[in-house]
């Protein structure tokens, strides 16, 4: 093979994951001492046991903080479609309503609560479309997402308004439109 037809050499960390290099390694000491320092700040102990506990908890944040960025830097992306800009005001609208129905049941004991368990088809085409819709089954009040099955979801409702509100899959519905079609 002809030299200029030779690959050029590469550094023995490019392509490495594992390999932090100095900018990675001066950011994790920078966070663990912005952390410690905060706890310190926060906590005002000063005795030594606790020092070292405040110590090893900035340690463990800054490993656990590594760990998730090599996970983000995974291949698992989600491309959203642009339908997904109104998406995500919809479902903090609908976060807010059952909001204001749970605390309405709480501060009015007559209103009924009729908790029942429901399975639901989840049409989004990823798993991590699936994921999404679970996700927001679950953070709208009264309702909670059991079980993640293929296609099925399986979520706990505290009344029949929230369950048949799901069952109309207007939530399937814009939960799919956030993926991109390929």
């Amino acid at each position: 093979m002809p030299a200029a037809d030779a690959p050029a050499p590469r550094a023995p960390h490019e392509n490495n994951p594992r390999h932090e290099g100095r900018r990675g390694v001066r950011h994790a000491i920078n966070l663990g001492v912005v952390l410690y320092l905060l706890w310190l700040a926060l906590s005002g102990h000063l005795e030594a046991w606790l020092l070292g506990l405040g110590l090893a908890s900035a340690a463990l944040t800054v490993w656990v903080a590594q760990r998730m960025d090599r996970a983000d830097r995974e291949p698992q992306r989600l491309r959203m479609s642009a339908r997904a800009l109104g998406y995500f005001p919809w479902l903090a609208w609908q976060v807010v309503l059952a909001n204001l129905d749970v605390a309405r049941r709480i501060l009015h004991p007559r209103m009924p609560i009729d908790p029942r368990v429901v399975r639901l088809r989840a049409r989004q085409r990823t798993r991590l479309g699936r994921v999404i819709y679970a996700n927001s089954i679950t953070l709208t009040p009264g309702t909670v997402s059991l079980d993640l099955d293929e296609d099925t979801i399986t979520v706990h409702a505290l009344t029949r308004q929230a369950a048949e509100a799901l069952e109309t899959g207007e939530m399937d519905r814009r939960a799919q439109a956030v993926e991109r079609r390929p």
